[in-house]
């Protein structure tokens, strides 16, 4: 399915080759002529692939002529690249100088005109292969289509979570399950129920209908959920079931020794009668399942296990006795129905289309009773009308082709077909992420910003709003699951059958290495290598794009061949690797946009050629704790958003920081030699700052936070939050505050005031010395959440608490007088709160 990301990969170079930095850049080189023309004819070639993608080619010539499209678009795109290098390289020389004599070399007269002979000569060669490929366009047929009218229509959300009244036809097989859980055996053994069928009937759907019923929280005081999917090796899921079990103390397992493993899940189980949902099980090796059924049947009699499973041969190894197995069975055509009209119009709009409702009725049994199949196709036709649209889904020759079990789903197929193409190269590279894995929108704002999927962020609007635009786009068309909005950020999971669609949409794009598939693809952009042992191949592709190593990596060859073949890297992630220094020739890597580096805490060094990466968006080498200082001359990475830092050194570079004019996001983690940032960090364009774990700060300029939105400090013993202050309070944009484990913070620092018309959310924990929360917390007319756990010194709410009316949600944990306080004869203060949650202090 090459041409459907080839269309969105055309209009983005389209996109670049009218951007102004390209037209200043090509008009000093004199090829600006050159590049114009080139846009016309991508412009026809864009027109072709549009045809292409409906037609869904299966001829050999033409899936050749795709790939030298492909090919020549790439090149294209990394010629037009290079002219943004150019201008930003530039501008870091007319800002700051000749700062070396290798870079004033570089600029010199008779290097600016090598520099234009070889990109007039690289242009020239891609108009040729260009013109020659829109030429052999007309012999395949193709009509020219001008106008992509995929559009998606996009409607307000309803939920996040999973909201039972948007689940049909499954009440009768919720009740069947939980009669089956609530029965008591005649036998002490635990009980294993399995739930078996097809992939996207609704398995893991129907066990959080079950998992989430009162009636179910009656019957075990204690519930587990483990997404399991491929991996059960004994390890991994007695970590998983740990992670889900509650967890006072905060333990992390992942260090845990198997014998340390064991015991504690004994510990954690005994004496309670507990549900542990296992989903997604595909193993069907006995001993495995022996092995931990062995180590978890220690709870009171009643116990049970609820798996979902595609696996019929799982289901009867795993099940207790043969009447515990349900077998999910298909949709009825009338539910199908039903949750088709639910998707595709808004309520009570179909009564207005009569004919679509029987063209809709023919497409539903086309989906066969599978609810998946049924709500992407159902997403897709959101408020669309066109009975023309209505009638290709039903006609579509997908439907034809013989299906066998483990295929992609038709419905999904032709779902995708229908995204617009902007948001098809997006969905491709949730192929990188590893299965069951859950993605946030971090995650995707550092890929798609970095591969150039994502068109930049309009006047008042960030990265992370475009981003966020496409993620609720694509849950629109039900391609996303157990979808989180957690505000400025989401999070969410793939169905495994989605995964598949993904990695069949971007089969030799997007490519994962691992022991099982460990050849690399020859014209692959992209790839994830998932073991240290892997990284020792010969055939690195030299147009490789993004790089992403595995925990651990130590191969310094292989990285040094990767940084010095790989010039047009793009996106290059280390974290936790064991490596002590870079390559310099890292430094040659000028259209790199992200450089992951995160607790690599071996790293000694930086070189300083990485400051002469002036594409580079996000720097990161937050827990690199050996590091001694940041390398010199950061403040000419100008294009950088995110900067996360650790260094050994005392005295902050705070002039070099203020040059970071574009700067969005910026967090320090364990500088622990730090006490002080005398200037203050004065950035305009700055929305986010974090500092954690620097314990030896002792005082933070309060005017750091007039211009941030988030802002978060934690697990800093000296720093006190109100030295600094004047008689002024100045106003502030914060939107969200963390203040998490700050034994110095006694009263409320009252540069929080100026944020009375923005603060939404904040958050208090270990703050073990606060006494009291101000007066002035009435005048925070925006402030809508409030979460304080463990402050033991704070007693009571103020007594003008209840004028906050804005309030809508409060939690208090570990606060016993104050808990005890607001149930009792404070309870007049917060009754107006719509969700007021008590924890009560353990015994």
């Amino acid at each position: 399915m090459a041409e459907s990301l080839l269309t969105a990969a055309t209009e983005s170079l389209i996109g670049k080759l009218a951007s102004g930095v390209v037209k200043e850049a090509s008009l000093m080189v004199g090829v600006h002529h050159d590049l114009q023309q080139m846009k016309e004819t991508m412009v026809l070639i864009k027109a072709f692939l549009l045809d292409a993608e409906q037609k869904k080619p299966h001829n050999n010539a033409l899936r050749e002529w795709l790939k030298q499209i492909k090919r020549v678009i790439s090149d294209a795109d990394n010629i037009v690249d290079d002219f943004e290098c150019e201008a930003l390289r530039r501008h870091v020389v007319k800002t700051y100088g000749s700062f070396t004599r290798k870079v004033c070399r570089f600029f010199s007269t008779s290097n600016h005109l090598i520099y234009r002979f070889r990109m007039a000569h690289e242009i020239k060669d891609i108009k040729e292969r260009l013109n020659k490929v829109a030429v052999d366009g007309h012999m395949f047929g193709l009509q020219m289509i001008h106008n992509d009218t995929r559009v998606v229509h996009v409607r307000e959300m309803t939920h996040s979570h999973l909201d039972p009244s948007n689940v049909i036809g499954r009440e009768h097989d919720k009740q069947k399950i939980i009669k089956l859980l609530r029965q008591d055996g005649h036998d002490k053994r635990l009980s294993v129920i399995p739930i078996v069928g097809m992939g996207g009937l609704g398995k893991t759907t129907l066990a959080k209908l079950v998992f989430n019923d009162t009636t179910i929280d009656e019957c075990f005081p204690l519930k587990i959920w483990v997404c399991v999917s491929n991996d059960f090796e004994l390890r991994n899921v007695l970590i998983k079931i740990l992670n889900s079990a509650p967890n006072p103390t905060e333990k992390k397992f992942e260090n845990f020794e198997m014998e340390q493993l064991q015991n504690h899940l004994r510990k954690t189980l005994q004496h309670q009668k507990f549900l542990l949902v296992l989903d997604d099980v595909w193993n069907e090796n006995r001993t495995k399942w022996d092995e931990l059924k062995e180590i978890i049947d220690v709870g009171v009699e009643g116990s049970k296990i609820l798996v979902t499973t595609r696996s019929h041969l799982t289901a009867a190894m795993m099940r207790t006795k043969p009447s515990n197995s349900y077998l999910l069975d298909r949709l009825s055509e009338e539910d199908s129905f039903s949750l088709f009209v639910n998707l595709a119009f808004e309520k009570g709009e179909e009564k207005k289309y009569p004919q679509l409702l029987e063209i809709g009725k023919e497409i539903v049994r086309k989906c066969e009773g599978v609810p998946l199949a049924v709500r992407t196709l159902g997403s897709s036709l959101i408020s669309r009308v066109d009975r023309k649209e209505w009638e290709s889904i039903r006609d579509n020759k997908i439907w034809n082709f013989p299906q066998q079990e483990k295929d992609i789903l038709p419905a999904l197929e032709i779902s995708y077909d229908r995204l617009p193409s902007y948001l098809k190269p997006c969905f491709a590279s949730f192929s990188i992420f590893p299965e069951a894995q859950s993605i946030v929108t971090i995650h995707c704002v550092n890929m798609w910003q970095a591969l150039d999927l994502v068109p930049p962020p309009k006047e008042r609007q960030t990265i992370n709003d475009v981003v966020n635009q496409f993620l609720r786009e694509l849950l629109l068309r039900s391609f996303l699951s157990d979808f989180v909005d957690l505000g400025t950020v989401y999070e969410f999971k793939l169905h495994d059958l989605v995964r598949d669609l993904a990695l069949y949409v971007a089969k030799g794009e997007f490519q994962i290495i691992n022991r099982s598939s460990p050849k690399i693809d020859e014209h692959v952009q992209h790839l994830r290598f998932t073991d240290n042992n892997l990284l020792d191949q010969d055939l690195v592709p030299t147009g490789l794009k993004l790089s992403i190593f595995p925990m651990k990596a130590t191969n310094e060859a292989f990285l040094n061949t990767l940084v010095s073949r790989c010039k047009y890297l793009r996106f290059l992630e280390l974290s936790f690797s064991e490596y002590k220094s870079l390559p310099s020739s890292i430094g040659k890597l000028k259209h790199l946009r992200y450089l992951c580096l995160g607790r690599n805490e071996k790293l000694k060094e930086l070189p300083n050629a990485v400051c002469n990466l002036q594409c580079l968006k996000t720097f990161n080498f937050e827990g690199c704790i050996k590091l001694q200082e940041v390398p010199t001359g950061i403040r000419k990475l100008i294009s950088l958003r995110q900067l996360y830092i650790t260094t050994r050194q005392p005295d902050f570079p705070e002039n070099e920081i203020a040059n970071l004019t574009s700067l969005e996001d910026l967090r320090f983690f364990a500088c622990d030699k730090l006490e002080s940032f005398s200037e203050g960090i004065k950035l305009s364009s700055l929305k986010t700052l974090g500092i954690c774990d620097c314990r030896n700060l002792k005082s933070l300029s309060f005017h750091v936070v007039t211009n941030l939105e988030v802002f978060g400090i934690a697990n800093c013993g000296k720093l006190d939050l109100s030295m600094g202050l004047d008689n002024q309070i100045p106003s502030s944009c914060l939107n969200l505050v963390n203040l998490i484990n700050l034994p110095q913070l006694v009263t409320f620092p009252r540069w929080l005031q100026g944020s009375m018309n923005t603060l939404h959310c904040l958050e208090i924990i270990d703050c073990e010395n606060l006494m009291e929360l101000p007066e002035w917390i009435s005048t925070l007319i925006c402030l809508k959440i409030i979460r304080i756990s463990n402050c033991p010194k704070l007693l009571s709410f103020p007594d003008n608490m209840q004028h906050v009316t804005s309030l809508e949600h409060l939690e208090i944990k570990d606060c016993p007088e104050l808990g005890k306080r607001c149930l009792r004869q404070d309870w007049y203060k917060i009754s107006h709160i719509k969700k007021v949650i008590i924890h009560e202090p353990e015994e």
